[in-house]
């Protein structure tokens, strides 16, 4: 796992522009980078959407993904980053849903994430689904630690599911 500092000079060096779509860890991924002297050259925004109307309002998601799906789903936090690069100027997106309760009916500590490419004119994506034990806070800082340190092996993932993807064209 890569430490907020290592993410940085990762995007720095692969010359990539961040945006972050978060729900359950509202804001802590873009927040940890802020913390990290000349983030401002590759973090270029952080979307914070909650509610369910705000993912649909500001990213795009459609309602018919939640309902069928559920708002804690590898689906959503799909469309949440893809719409994240389409209203951004970022090239690559984290997005993030879960549960830090165990209050709900779906399991406390699930989270499901999604990074997304843009390459020029087609976007590709990943998604995965992680389980964090702990308290609600301690569920949404190991979740947006877990979601920021993915991101330089999911790179490699997204690049060569878009070199696949020519191949098989």
């Amino acid at each position: 796992m890569h430490s907020p500092e290592q993410v940085v000079e990762f995007l720095k060096q692969q010359k990539l522009i961040l945006t972050t779509a978060e729900s359950c860890t509202a804001g802590l991924m873009a927040s940890l980078l802020a913390d990290v002297p000349g983030c401002g050259s590759v973090l270029e925004s952080g979307y914070v959407v909650y509610a369910p109307q705000a993912k649909q309002r500001c990213l795009g998601v459609r309602p018919e993904t939640i309902e069928r799906f559920g708002l804690t789903s590898e689906e959503v936090a799909r469309e949440m980053a893809l719409g994240a690069l389409r209203v951004s100027g970022g090239t690559i997106a984290i997005a993030n849903n879960g549960v830090a309760d165990d209050d709900t009916e779906e399991a406390a500590g699930v989270q499901c994430f999604a990074w997304a490419l843009s390459l020029g004119d087609r976007q590709v994506v990943i998604s995965e689904t992680a389980r964090f034990d702990g308290d609600r806070s301690g569920i949404r800082i190991a979740a947006a630690r877990y979601g920021l340190g993915r991101l330089p092996h999911c790179h490699r993932q997204l690049l060569e599911q878009a070199d696949a993807a020519v191949d098989t064209a």
